[in-house]
């Protein structure tokens, strides 16, 4: 009757555990192509040294587009680095508050530079 018992715990759990992943939101979007790593502060303090070029950048999301989760913020002291998301993750999950891993390119955006994604990964 143990056995029985065990078994079934064990399917159960098993079961679980398969349609929690079915339905879990991806956290990742995109392909990483192992782009050299930048700061967010060196991106927003030289925008147009950086301009053009694909790279990594890590940091803690401070705010995200409430409509969709298509862009959010990286802050850098008072200084603040858009993510535009549109191509890789239009209806991104909200992750506010959250670690990010983005990769992509600084470009040209209304008066200054936002960095426009390719890939990103929310840990």
């Amino acid at each position: 009757m143990k056995k029985i018992f065990v078994l079934c715990a064990l399917t159960l759990v098993a079961a679980g555990v398969l349609v929690w992943r079915a339905v879990a939101r991806p956290s990742r979007f995109g392909t990483f192509t192992r782009a050299p790593k930048a700061e967010v502060a060196m991106l927003v303090a030289e925008p147009k040294a950086f301009a053009g070029k694909t790279l990594e950048v890590e940091g803690t999301i401070t705010e995200q587009c409430k409509a969709m989760g298509c862009f959010f913020f990286f802050r850098s002291g008072d200084r603040t680095l858009r993510v535009d998301l549109q191509d890789v993750a239009m209806t991104a999950p909200m992750r506010e508050g959250r670690h990010a891993r983005v990769e992509g390119q600084l470009v040209p955006y209304g008066g200054g530079y936002q960095f426009y994604a390719s890939a990103v990964e929310f840990l």
